[in-house]
């Protein structure tokens, strides 16, 4: 190959060398796709939803689980059925004007993307890399759908996070507001006990609830509650200055301060059944209540080293009662009945926060989550 190349122009090299690698990334994709139930267990037809569209065009506000539930009685089984278009630029990303086929390849359902007008407009920016020639970046005019609704989970993406006890505890604290202010708000200014990075954002948390595992009584994490955040402004000694930039709450003296975590939800991850066997609970429910209901955010005792990621999807088991066996004289609990689904979103090491997509029947903390 390398004498081949020593005859081509610097133009016609570059052509060949990206259309090589555009083949084996294409190659790559194709090993690297998932065992397909249909190779598991047979034919996967069954899961199709009774009068599922052949044919759908994905509109604004769409998510990927509603669309999963058009065609698909269980919705975790999507990326069985995905099949990869290599001839469409990120076939992962889904955009509004996008159609789905239903088609059928050696027997077996398959859905393929073919892309809309949004998918395949760009807009064009400068790049940000150093060139000898002028350049550009192009991306979708559209936002790509997201897995699930934003709206209930938002929060808990950007500013909700678990740590570990005694973080907060050790990090800096708010010692007083400008003009000695006990409550701070968004435009304030105040001053923190500690050394922070210049210009540099910060959030402002509290101790939140302590989770320890039922069962092995592990501790798992603390929550660390978002308060606000606010932007370093100077450093004098161990105090520094800060600007308020905005607030959830008011801000208080000894609230805690942490480096603000950059985290968005990512519209590539399919619902998916978890790679391995999971079986914990749900530890509690946002909103400080102990009832869960549908588009709740819990949290579960499972995380990444269960093997738990971002898109798995759980069911929920109701925990059986405990009744008293009169003839035995003893108690004993009663089966656990199914009553929901829930979508894995953010994952911890050991904690899970899911947003509850289906119930049942009612639910509440305790109630078991596994494999669905």
């Amino acid at each position: 190959m390398g004498k081949a190349m020593e005859y081509l122009n610097p133009a016609t090299a570059k052509r060949w060398m990206e259309q090589t690698l555009k083949a084996w990334s294409v190659a790559f994709a194709l090993l690297l796709a998932p065992v397909t139930v249909a190779q598991q267990s047979g034919d996967i037809s069954q899961y199709l939803k009774a009068g599922h569209p052949d044919v759908y065009t994905v509109v604004k506000g769409d998510t990927l689980w509603d669309i999963s539930g058009r065609f698909l009685e269980k919705e975790w089984l999507w990326p069985e059925i995905w099949q990869i278009n290599p001839q469409v630029a990120n076939p992962h990303l889904i955009y509004p004007g996008d159609e789905i086929a239903l088609v059928y390849v050696e027997g077996q359902p398959r859905l393929q993307l073919n892309r809309g007008v949004a998918g395949r407009t760009v807009k064009m920016t400068p790049t940000d890399t150093l060139s000898l020639s002028p350049t550009i970046r192009s991306e979708p005019l559209e936002t790509a759908i997201p897995a699930i609704s934003l709206d209930a989970i938002q929060g808990f993406l950007i500013d909700n996070r678990i740590v570990e006890p005694g973080l907060i505890s050790a990090a800096p604290y708010i010692l007083q507001g400008e003009a000695e202010r006990l409550i701070l708000g968004a435009g304030d200014r105040l001053y923190a006990r500690g050394v922070l990075e210049d210009n540099e954002s910060y959030s402002f948390v509290r101790n939140g609830p302590l989770y320890v595992d039922p069962q092995t009584k592990e501790v798992l994490g603390q929550e660390a509650t978002y308060i606000g955040m606010g932007k370093s402004v100077s450093q004098t000694d161990d105090v520094a200055t800060l600007s308020v930039i905005s607030t959830r709450e008011e801000v208080q003296i000894g609230d805690r301060l942490l480096p603000t975590e950059e985290r968005k939800v990512s519209s590539t991850f399919f619902p998916s059944a978890p790679s391995s066997e999971i079986e914990g609970e749900i530890l509690a429910v946002m909103g400080g209540v102990t009832q869960v209901g549908q588009y709740d955010v819990v949290v579960v005792n499972r995380g990444e080293r269960e093997g738990l990621e971002a898109g798995n999807v759980l069911a929920i088991y109701r925990r059986g009662a405990m009744v008293r066996d009169r003839v035995a004289n003893e108690s004993i609990r009663l089966p656990s009945e199914r009553a929901g689904v829930l979508m894995i979103f953010r994952v911890f090491e050991k904690l899970s926060y899911g947003l509850v997509m289906v119930t049942e029947r009612p639910l509440a903390v305790n109630d078991e989550v596994k494999n669905p």
